[in-house]
């Protein structure tokens, strides 16, 4: 998969964030002119995190490649300020202190083991999101997010199986499917400022 240009990139998160904003005001934003990369199909997700604290503010995304890139960002950003679970919508005015990341993702690839113990090797912190499948259980970490919590592999893997609504340790048993997928990060350093891309 081509990564995208720092340009690309801010084209992204500007995208998003005017996404939002417009629709927080009862509008619909029309883009004619935008990089060919976003016909392409691809999984995005948009964060939010408040300004200057960095709490999570809402979490949203597509995970696999199955809308053209621009409309993916556009549903995972107004996703991300309205219907994340977790969180009341944002408002309009609150956009003002709130950063906007956007992550680019790879297609998910199923992890292959004949026993689970072997994903604390095949499983690295910082490069791999991961996706958990048990019947009808399913959820997703981006890459960032062992890292902004200093987990190491089995931490990663037990607020997976959480974040699916299944027992910690669920991912050492049989039938449980995990894939990886990798991210490229573009974030705001301030509310509408820089855009640069996290490593």
């Amino acid at each position: 998969m081509k990564l995208l240009t720092l340009e690309e990139g801010i084209f992204a998160v500007r995208y998003a964030r005017a996404v939002i904003e417009n629709y927080l005001a009862g509008k619909k934003l029309v883009v004619e002119n935008y990089p060919e990369v976003f016909n392409e199909k691809r999984g995005c997700f948009c964060t939010l995190h408040t300004y200057p604290d960095r709490e999570l503010r809402g979490c949203i995304g597509i995970p696999e490649p199955v809308m053209p890139l621009i409309e993916a960002l556009e549903e995972a950003a107004i996703s991300a300020a309205t219907k994340d679970p977790r969180f009341p919508p944002v408002s309009l005015e609150e956009m003002d202190s709130i950063v906007v990341e956007v992550s680019i993702l790879t297609p998910p690839e199923l992890i292959k083991v004949s026993n689970p113990k072997e994903y604390l090797e095949k499983i690295k912190i910082g490069r791999d999101g991961l996706i958990i499948e048990y019947g009808f259980y399913r959820g997703l970490l981006l890459p960032q997010v062992p890292v902004e919590y200093g987990w190491d592999v089995e931490e990663y893997l037990a607020h997976l199986c959480l974040k699916a609504g299944l027992p910690p340790d669920m991912w050492l048993a049989e039938g449980v499917k995990i894939y990886r997928f990798e991210a490229q990060i573009f974030e705001e350093v301030e509310p509408r400022g820089e855009v640069v891309e996290k490593n």
